[in-house]
């Protein structure tokens, strides 16, 4: 059993290969669009569902984690992810199935996620959450970003299906991970749940972390709509260059491995700044930044390639800058014996732009001419830009005047 860093460490690994599966139906898009015949907001539903599924999930879940050992419901979710990585290997045949499977991923992503960093922050003191906060939320890109290189190599020797057959590995290492050094929750038996299981009023009346919860849905709309049409922008954007964007040796989605790998210095530097010069205002000025660069963005597909990506990088440190400081400030506004409930609405409610970010993405493509058009581009990302925008309006109308490190 571990305790102090080496836990930080063992669940940000579990987090890393229970991920396995996650960028690759997003990372071979180009691929579905070819071989299933899909549009783009058909795209859009099955990415969306992977996040919807997560969403009508993660409230029951979550607030589990009040009243159960965070381990046991990680547990099961791992095994969920397992099993429906396989079975898409085997199974999916088109859009239908598709979103069936991707929606049983996505509730294994409920089950993981948030309670992972319950288990993780139930065995750590208040004066180290922070920081345990920022190295967990960060994970996240590294199992997102390596889920969509391997994706993209594997895909190019084998097939997808391998793809999707090999990330089975990942959940089944996580759950290993987590039964042998994790260990059993405690706080589940020292402060008793102020309310009933799936009663969020009081996180709702909690005005400071609701405000932070409602700044995470903008965060993840413009977030998940990036991570999961980034590649099938790439793609576009190397066709108007026939040396490719950067070369032959660089794919669209190792190019998207990096936009999104530097998620992990953004999202913990971004938290280190908000220690220093408080939490909501690099909040706002860092999702404000990121809102003008969406707008412009679809725009830029015609620059010298490797100035592109070096645009895209940036808005990758934007898009994340933000997303520890977010999370961690629900956490430390959190109500005694409301944690497990307050990350349930925070994920609920986050993930609610997380679903709708990738669909409302893939109908403005559609609605606006199609995937060949430029312009399409530039209105898709500009709806997630105005997405974003609403997180520091949310923080200024909705949160009380803040403290020093609020």
């Amino acid at each position: 059993m571990l305790s102090g860093l080496r836990l930080v460490i063992a669940m940000c690994l579990a987090e890393v290969a229970v991920m396995a599966g996650f960028g690759a139906f997003p990372g071979l898009l180009p691929t579905f669009f070819a071989e299933w015949q899909l549009n783009n907001t058909e795209a859009g539903w099955i990415n969306g569902l992977y996040f919807g599924a997560y969403m009508l999930s993660v409230p029951i879940l979550v607030s589990l984690t009040d009243r159960v050992d965070p381990r046991h419901v990680y547990l099961f979710a791992a095994a969920v992810t397992g099993l429906s990585s396989l079975a898409f290997a085997l199974l999916a045949e088109g859009f239908w199935t598709a979103s069936l499977f991707r929606a049983l991923a996505g509730i294994g992503l409920a089950g993981t996620y948030m309670p992972g960093l319950k288990a993780l922050t139930d065995h750590l003191p208040a004066q180290s959450q922070s920081r345990a906060v920022a190295f967990y939320t960060s994970t996240f890109s590294i199992g997102t970003a390596s889920s969509f290189f391997f994706a993209g190599e594997i895909a190019a020797v084998l097939d997808w299906r391998w793809v999707f057959g090999l990330a089975t590995v990942g959940p089944v290492i996580a759950f290993a991970i987590v039964l042998v050094l994790v260990p059993p929750g405690t706080t589940h038996h020292t402060h008793k749940p102020e309310s009933a299981l799936l009663d969020f009023r009081p996180v709702v009346r909690n005005r400071t972390a609701f405000a932070y919860v409602l700044a995470y849905s903008a965060h993840n709309w413009e977030l998940f709509a990036l991570r999961s049409w980034i590649v099938a922008f790439l793609v576009f954007a190397q066709g108007l260059h026939p040396e490719g964007v950067l070369g032959k040796d660089w794919s669209a989605t190792t190019i998207t491995s990096l936009i999104i790998i530097i998620a992990l210095p953004s999202s913990v530097l971004g938290n280190e700044a908000s220690e220093r010069f408080g939490r909501r205002r690099v909040v706002m000025t860092v999702m404000g930044a990121s809102a003008v660069i969406a707008c412009l963005l679809g725009l830029l597909a015609p620059l010298p390639p490797l100035l592109l990506v070096l645009v895209c990088l940036l808005y990758g440190v934007t898009v994340t800058a933000d997303s520890a400081s977010i999370t961690s400030g629900a956490v430390a506004h959190a109500g005694p014996g409301q944690r497990g409930a307050t990350m349930a609405v925070h994920s609920f409610i986050g993930f609610a732009g997380a679903f709708a970010g990738p669909l409302v993405f893939g109908i403005v493509l559609d609605l606006a001419g199609g995937g060949e058009q430029m312009s399409a581009w530039w209105l898709a990302f500009a709806s997630a830009g105005l997405a974003v925008a609403m997180g520091p309006l949310c923080l200024r109308l909705v949160a009380p005047r803040p403290s020093a490190t609020s």
